[in-house]
């Protein structure tokens, strides 16, 4: 006989069990598949910066005795000025975005001025130039500054770069704010500069987060530029010192992998740190109205 729960539920709920638990069984089992294939290469990699050549010519991929700790002493050598270049560089970039953005992005939804929409939207269709068409007027610019071989040559063309991305999302995030608060603001005698740093400014912590790691990871990984107007290899940032050093050992296998191993840790270690910041940001920008 058959009971009124089963027939809403569509069968004994001893079935229903086993049907529930064998979903999450191939679930689980296709999740447990996935993270095998993206840590493998990772493991791999390790294994790999371990060895010396002869090592990894008689057995590639499986540990080998000696380990060859030395590997990652000779990469530290080699990398060291490369990595305090990228940290220089794409540490004032991203304090000069986040500055100038959410100045920008402030006065935008908050201050009323004549153009300001116009203003706005000739600012995004910066967005839509491709990046290589500016290469050559920027590079021309940088050099009749006299700015190459310097930091300065990174620092500023990001920083202008950079402040796009930045301009939208902040943008969308203050006007989402209730107007209510800087009316109050106004009326007990606060400026524009004061409710931007004391009360606006506060309030997009996460935001400010989501910019800043989108802005890293941009100039971190960028090539062309800096070796367009970098020629002096000392002052390389990380990405083309590693392609260097990746062409100039590339015999030996265990130096190569430590050296993209070591380079790899710092944006570990952002991940680390802001992974929860930056999750905040998707999402109080996902939820405003």
């Amino acid at each position: 006989m058959v009971t009124h729960s089963e027939s809403l539920t569509g069968g004994p709920p001893q079935n229903q069990s086993r049907r529930l638990y064998r979903g999450d069984g191939w679930r689980t089992l296709a999740l447990g598949i996935l993270c095998v294939l993206m840590i493998a290469p990772l493991v791999m990699a390790v294994i790999i910066s371990l060895k010396s050549p002869s090592q990894f010519t008689r057995v590639p991929f499986l540990p080998t005795w000696p380990l060859r700790w030395e590997n990652y002493e000779f990469a530290v050598q080699i990398i060291s000025q490369f990595l305090l270049n990228s940290i220089i560089a794409s540490g004032a970039t991203v304090i000069g975005v986040l500055l100038l953005s959410s100045l920008a992005a402030y006065s935008f939804a908050q201050i009323r001025f004549p153009g300001r929409t116009f203003v706005f939207y000739a600012v995004l269709a910066l967005m839509m130039v491709p990046a290589s068409l500016t290469l050559v007027p920027s590079f021309v610019l940088i050099r009749d500054l006299r700015l190459i071989n310097t930091y300065w040559s990174l620092i500023l063309p990001w920083i202008a770069g950079g402040q796009l991305i930045g301009i939208l999302i902040l943008r969308a995030f203050f006007e989402s704010l209730p107007g209510e608060m800087f009316d109050a603001c106004r009326i007990d005698g606060a400026s524009d500069w004061q409710i931007y740093w004391h009360v606006a400014l506060p309030l997009t912590r996460s935001m400010l987060g989501v910019v800043a790691v989108l802005n890293i990871l941009g100039t971190w990984n960028n090539l062309i530029w800096p070796t367009l107007t970098l020629s002096e290899r000392k002052m390389w940032p990380l990405t083309p010192g590693l392609y260097s050093y990746m062409e100039q050992y590339y015999t030996s296998y265990g130096r190569v992998m430590a050296g993209l191993l070591l380079g790899s840790i710092p944006l570990v270690i952002l991940f680390v740190f802001t992974s929860r910041l930056f999750v905040e940001g998707l999402t109080s920008g996902a939820i405003k109205t």
